[in-house]
């Protein structure tokens, strides 16, 4: 284990950027992200079709949902240790990536093994690019682990710059691949595989530099980082449980072209996690300082800003959801309509589960973040079997909303009972709501008055961008 670093050794150095900057950034990057994925599905299903569609979305939620079971929490370990024990990133670091390798070859051959003697797990995708997928399993691990350690020293910018490239990359390469008329399932999951794996080599690199290099493995460190690990992870397998196992069953049960569909509704209803994804990314390194009641209270308003923003999204889309999948993605996707209103239904216990649950861990208590999911990935699971035989992508997109507001109003209980205040502090405000538009309009006035006095006087302006 490495020694106590001196006081001004620049791995320890951590430099807080402005709040409300990192969410801006972090929100833009993501909004940036959901349209570019957008774009990418609708080459995708304008090119393969629903049915293609549906191959590529059920090895990409496989992908995903099996790499983040696979890291056993590290992440959450990073995120907490690099934050309050700043000389312990370099073994970190190495740690990390060693772990990657290890559980990554571990869940490739656990998951070869199980379809070989359950075939219809791997539903009807392509051997070969199902195969492709299995390999790059610890990439996708390793990219998670250090994304945290980014965001634990608040290196927003590094992280959102990496993802807004790589999904700009996805949408340009298979945009190409489709004009040039190469683009197939194998193609397209070969494109999402390098891509992913080149951008985790350059956050990769960034971590460690934060570190100050990597350090030596540590046994014991590693030890801690899976105990505190293992107590988050159950509950953040079945949060993300939630968002992507639905589309596993989906597809083993009524099919690609099903889900195809249902992946539609998902890909424009993501775009409303985006907001409190936000958020608990970048109140996490403040909530691992923070006391309890500081805590407390600025997870409480966290969440209160989310929900009076994410309901105004939700209504839009609501409104707009015959325009969004029919004539966006093409009247293939009529069946989506539906699907994508009733996920809108679901946002508030997206707000609490994520936020909530992240404010909880933040604070080692990520065990009754655990709880509240848990229940909610039951439910999810148990509303799935019930609803998906006879109501196909309606169910899936039923059973969703139904578990996460579940899910929302116990973690909201728990909450309010871990961190000692009160459930009615997550309820917006009218103050909250005077806040937002007194923050808008300043922000507006602040650029169009940039704006006149660059027009008016460009010689004054560029004179005041000199350093």
């Amino acid at each position: 284990m490495l020694g106590p670093q001196p006081p001004d050794d620049p791995a320890t150095v951590v430099r807080r950027p402005s709040m409300a900057l990192s969410v801006l950034q972090t929100y833009g990057a993501m909004l940036a992200g959901a349209v570019l994925g957008l774009a990418n599905a609708i080459v995708i299903a304008r090119t393969l079709g629903p049915t293609g569609r549906g191959e590529v979305v059920f090895l990409t939620a496989m992908a995903w949902l099996t790499s983040n079971l696979a890291t056993l929490g590290v992440q959450e370990a990073n995120s907490n240790f690099a934050a309050a024990e700043p000389r312990l990133r370099g073994s970190l670091a190495t740690n990390s990536i060693l772990m990657a390798a290890i559980f990554g070859v571990v869940a490739a051959t656990f998951l070869t093994a199980l379809i070989a003697i359950f075939p219809g797990v791997g539903g009807e995708s392509d051997t070969f690019a199902r195969l492709m997928t299995f390999a790059a399993l610890p990439f996708f691990i390793v990219d998670i682990y250090f994304r945290f350690m980014l965001q634990a020293d608040y290196r927003f910018s590094l992280v959102n710059m990496v993802l807004t490239i790589e999904f700009l990359s996805i949408v340009i390469v298979n945009g190409v691949f489709a004009l040039l008329g190469v683009l197939s399932v194998r193609t397209a999951i070969l494109v999402w595989i390098a891509v992913q794996a080149t951008g985790t080599l350059v956050m990769a690199s960034g971590a460690v530099r934060s570190a100050g290099g990597l350090g030596r493995p540590d046994a014991a460190l590693a030890r801690r980082m899976l105990t505190f690990g293992l107590k988050s992870h159950a509950g953040r397998i079945l949060l993300l449980g939630n968002y992507r196992l639905d589309q596993w069953i989906l597809g083993a049960i009524a099919g690609p072209r099903e889900l195809g569909l249902y992946s539609v509704a998902v890909a424009w209803g993501e775009g409303l996690y985006q907001l409190p994804t936000t958020m608990a990314a970048v109140e996490r390194p403040d909530l691992v300082r923070a006391s309890r009641r500081d805590a407390a209270r600025q997870a409480a308003r966290g969440v209160r800003l989310s929900l009076i923003l994410t309901l105004l999204l939700a209504a839009g889309m609501f409104a707009s959801a015959d325009f969004l999948c029919a004539t966006i993605f093409g009247e293939a996707f009529q069946g989506s309509i539906d699907d994508l209103r009733m996920l809108t239904v679901g946002v508030f216990g997206i707000v609490a589960l994520k936020q909530l649950g992240n404010a909880l861990t933040g604070q080692s208590m990520p065990l009754l973040a655990t709880a509240a999911i848990g229940i909610a990935f039951v439910a999810t699971v148990g509303l799935d079997i019930l609803l998906i035989p006879e109501y196909g992508g309606f169910g899936a997109a039923l059973a969703s909303t139904l578990s996460y507001t579940v899910g929302g109003v116990v973690i909201a209980v728990i909450f309010a009972r871990a961190l000692e205040t009160r459930v009615s502090e997550l309820i917006p405000r009218p103050s909250d709501v005077v806040w937002l538009w007194t923050r808008a309009r300043g922000a507006l006035r602040t650029v169009l008055s940039r704006g006149t006095r660059t027009t008016a006087n460009p010689e004054s302006s560029e004179e005041e961008r000199r350093p």
